[in-house]
């Protein structure tokens, strides 16, 4: 994927399904993209693991792992020692903000991003944010990326210089279902083997199979009438 002399984007790559197909929508549409990963005292490691793994399937040589340390703010059981939700029901994902939700994550990745963007002379940053599925997330709603787009445009050298650019947020999946985003992905090549998208794995990277992010990713597979390829702990998937 991507072209010679194709234009420059950085990416924001987690490791999970997400991100990676939001990678390969970006080479698909001929950019030449650097892959960004943080390290932000996340409670696991896979996801930085299967970053690397996706960005290798990719061939983007690009992919930098920027250390920030949230466990200091704290407020999420993704950067805490506070339970992960297991088992909920749709209604019961849609009714608030989760705690699974980490204070101003996205603001601060795409700040981070907006940085690189404007060292490497990238107009484009893409993000695998999603706003539908019950997520509740308030860093993943398109008021949101359209606001830090309009804040890019003020702050930045390439926003305020008279040349014509502009920088843009692309969020590519924002409308989509997991199912959708899954189909997508599959025909752009992506191996979801290689993703984790659990808040709660194992040691060993094995997903939970209970959490809010393993219920909607599973679904999604289910309803493409496909098995997620990734490993869950036994017993996990639906039917097993």
């Amino acid at each position: 994927m991507g072209t010679e002399g194709s234009r420059k984007a950085v990416a924001l790559l987690s490791g999970g399904m997400d991100s990676a197909t939001t990678v390969a929508i970006a080479l698909r549409d001929g950019f030449e993209v650097t892959a960004l990963s943080f390290s932000y005292g996340q409670r696991h490691s896979a996801e930085l693991a299967a970053a690397r793994a996706v960005a290798k399937q990719f061939g983007i040589t690009q992919h930098h792992i920027v250390d920030i340390d949230l466990r200091a703010v704290g407020g999420s059981a993704l950067t805490s020692d506070l339970p992960v939700p297991k088992s909920r029901s749709a209604e019961e994902m849609s009714t608030d903000v989760p705690i699974t939700y980490v204070p101003a994550r996205n603001t601060v990745f795409l700040s981070f991003g907006l940085a690189w963007a404007e060292v490497l002379g990238a107009d484009d940053i893409f993000i695998g944010v999603n706003a539908l599925d019950y997520s509740g997330y308030p860093d993943c709603r398109p008021e949101f990326i359209s606001a830090f787009e309009h804040l890019a445009n003020l702050a930045t050298r390439t926003g305020v210089e008279d040349n014509g650019r502009r920088i843009r947020i692309r969020a590519p999946l924002i409308a989509m279902t997991k199912a959708e985003i899954v189909r997508e992905g599959m025909s752009l090549g992506v191996d979801y083997s290689l993703t984790r998208t659990c808040y709660d794995p194992t040691e060993d990277g094995l997903s939970c199979g209970r959490c809010d992010a393993c219920i909607l990713r599973l679904r999604g597979f289910a309803e493409c009438g496909l098995e997620d390829p990734a490993p869950y702990v036994p017993g996990a998937r639906p039917g097993s």
